[in-house]
């Protein structure tokens, strides 16, 4: 299994000696710190090497990239969401993390850990005890300091071969092609004269289009000649080169693409043009200049485009955020990045239950890096904007997995909010929520009465039904359906309560008279709700419509329907990114298979289901009644098959890739 993205963009120019020794580090080291000055190229080497070789050396290679993040606490999520681990356990991070690597011989990446250097340390230490097939892969500008860490200095490239032929392509890719003599010697200055640093280059090479290679080797040389500054005689000359490079690409920049180029430093997840112009706009940057200012900045190198978002090289966002500073609009950008995507979260709540739900996970999961950006700047300095902003995504987090996130940022509102009752009722329900899926259900049980306490004095019927789903919920999972379907109830017949909250409290009514043995009335039900759901366009309720509908089919020995309905679950969970859903969903299909005398098939899916419920750091989990069902058919399975064969067809499905197994039987 592989979970991969590796940065930059362009060919990887030279370097095979670098790349020699450290595919041999990494044969023999646990722990490989790539170090050296911003710019050097320390990301594209790593990515080189994991990307090629690491597929072949390690049963998995994951990529962290820990620039956007500021907050280190948050550290051993971010890297989990790396691993590939959508962790739903209460217990340490670390913990789990390290459970789920394993003994598995697993490449781990760790990019631009300069800000993080005690944080990254105190989770390598114990990572590399607890997994003894784990090497882990550093890029800093100064090394961990830990005992056995390897270090390999990543320096420019050397002006006379792979420098210039950098710079050639990277010319080239800007339109300019040399022919004369005269040009190439030019050209060869210019390398020297920037010291071989990659980003100096590229920076360089993005102003060829309006300027001859000549008259840049001449203006390189008088002013790094000039360049006198104090910090100029303390710093290795590739660092005043670098630093004159991009200062030089600041000044080419028109002062409106300065301005952007500045304001731009505030992203943490790259960003959307809707993004940029939602923040970035004001002042001289109207709509048609901040178009014009983009295209500037992306034509000058200074940003790329990738995938829908604009990137921008760290040192280059450095200089912005300082730019940004000099301008004295550093707290006004943040409180613009903050209140815009403040507004972008309660959008995303309101869309919830309409045909935006799936494109609004993926939106929200795209920009999370800028969602805690904004979280950590609300926080110290409007902790109220901060709590409506968490009680928003909490619920999408704990759907797609990011339990650890929500956890800490609802906690850290509740600290810090008294008021007012609405808003406290929404923090406590979305907590709730996470620590349901996390197996504690005593504190998701205190909080649903608190979410409601605050609900009342809100006088909130939706905030009511919230606290009432979630009471119901925790009811269900402790084998209560009949306190569950009485809470639902209660919640249902007030009046005016959103369509969300409602379609939450009508899922507890399905699945209390499921597991209370009303089939009739709960097909009944659970098909009224996925028609109301699937004319709404939304994805996250009809998905558990399903999951009830196949549990009934398989309790009335309708096998096919429920293997078509565990399909359909499994669908609508794939669409959001729900990993815990995706493990219910195979168990129901396996069960369904294990029915149909699909033996063969009914052990893949049991093994595939099992690696998604290792991502979310739990054993099988579900309503208690689904127990009996998965061990009378992995007992049917066995019978039909042989332990034996049954045992392969296990192991094989927990070796390779779950969604690859997935998409297999979705398409069968």
């Amino acid at each position: 299994m592989e979970s991969w993205a590796p940065p930059g963009s362009g060919p990887f120019v030279g370097r095979e000696r670098a790349v020699g020794e450290l595919v041999s580090l990494l044969g023999t080291e646990r722990l490989v710190t790539l170090t050296g000055m911003g710019g050097i190229g320390k990301s594209r080497l790593a990515a080189r090497v994991a990307e090629e070789r690491g597929p072949d050396t390690f049963d998995s290679v994951h990529w962290a990239p820990l620039w956007s993040l500021s907050n280190p606490s948050l550290l051993t999520a971010l890297i989990a969401d790396a691993c590939g681990l959508s962790d739903h356990s209460p217990h340490g991070p670390v913990e789990t993390l390290a459970g789920w690597i394993g003994t598995r011989r697993t490449l781990l990446v760790l990019d631009s850990c300069e800000h993080l250097v005690e944080a990254c340390a105190a989770l390598v230490r114990p990572l590399l005890v607890r997994c003894p097939g784990l090497v882990v892969l550093a890029t800093s500008r100064e090394p961990l300091g830990l005992d056995g860490e390897a270090l390999l200095r990543v320096g420019p490239l050397p002006p006379d071969s792979d420098a210039m032929e950098l710079f050639v392509a990277r010319a080239a890719s800007a339109g300019v092609r040399w022919t004369r003599p005269e040009d190439f010697v030019a050209a060869a200055e210019v390398c020297h004269r920037l010291e071989g640093v990659p980003l100096a280059l590229e920076l360089a090479a993005a102003r060829l289009p309006g300027q001859s290679v000549g008259s840049m080797a001449t203006l390189l040389r008088d002013r790094l000649a000039l360049d006198g500054s104090p910090e100029s005689r303390v710093q290795p000359s590739r660092h005043r080169a670098l630093r004159t490079t991009i200062g030089w690409s600041h000044e080419l920049c028109e002062p409106r693409e300065r301005l952007l180029w500045a304001r731009l430093s505030v992203f943490r997840s790259g960003a959307t043009v809707d993004d940029v112009s939602r923040v970035c706009r004001g002042g001289p940057l109207t709509d048609t200049a901040l178009a014009e200012a983009l295209e500037g900045l992306a034509r000058k190198s200074v940003v790329t485009l990738s995938d829908g978002r604009l990137h921008a090289y760290d040192t280059v966002r450095e200089y912005g955020a300082l730019w940004l500073a000099e301008l004295g609009e550093t707290r006004t950008t943040a409180d613009r990045h903050a209140l815009y995507f403040h507004e972008l979260a309660l959008a995303a709540e309101r869309s919830w239950w309409g045909p935006e739900q799936s494109t609004t996970f993926a939106k929200l999961t795209a920009c999370y890096g800028d969602l805690c950006a904004a979280l950590e700047h609300l926080l110290a300095t409007d902790p109220r904007k901060a709590a409506e902003l968490a009680g928003a995504v909490g619920f999408f987090w704990a759907c797609s997995g990011h339990l650890h996130e929500a956890s800490h940022y609802l906690e850290e509102c509740l600290r810090l909010v008294a008021g007012p009752p609405a808003v406290l009722a929404k923090l406590c329900w979305a907590l709730g929520v996470v620590r349901c899926l996390q197996g504690d259900y005593d504190t998701a049980a205190r909080l649903a009465g608190r979410a409601d306490d605050e609900a009342i004095r809100a006088a909130d019927t939706t905030l009511l039904a919230d606290a009432a789903y979630l009471r119901g919920l925790v009811m269900l999972l402790r084998g209560e359906p009949l306190g569950a379907l009485a809470v639902a109830d209660r919640a249902l017949a007030r009046r005016g309560c959103a369509a969300p909250a409602a379609a939450r409290c009508r899922l507890v009514r399905v699945f209390a008279l499921t597991a209370s043995g009303a089939l009739r009335r709960g097909r009944e039900e659970a098909e009224a709700l996925r028609s109301d759901s699937v004319s709404a366009g939304e994805h996250w309720t009809r998905s558990y419509t399903e999951y009830q509908l196949a549990v009934i089919a398989l309790h009335e020995a309708r096998a096919d329907d429920a293997a078509s309905h565990s399909r359909a679950m499994l669908r609508d969970k794939r669409r959001i990114g729900d990993a815990f859903g995706l493990g219910l969903g195979l168990d129901l299909l396996a069960v369904a298979l294990a029915s149909l005398e699909r033996g063969e098939e009914a052990a893949v899916a049991y093994g595939a289901g099992q690696v998604f419920w290792e991502m979310v750091g739990h054993p099988q989990r579900g309503t208690p009644e689904l127990r009996p069902l998965r061990q009378h058919a992995e007992r049917s399975a066995r019978l039909q098959i042989g332990d034996g064969a049954y045992d392969r067809a296990y192991g094989l499905a927990r070796l390779t890739d779950p969604f690859m197994t997935l998409d297999t039987m979705l398409a069968g």
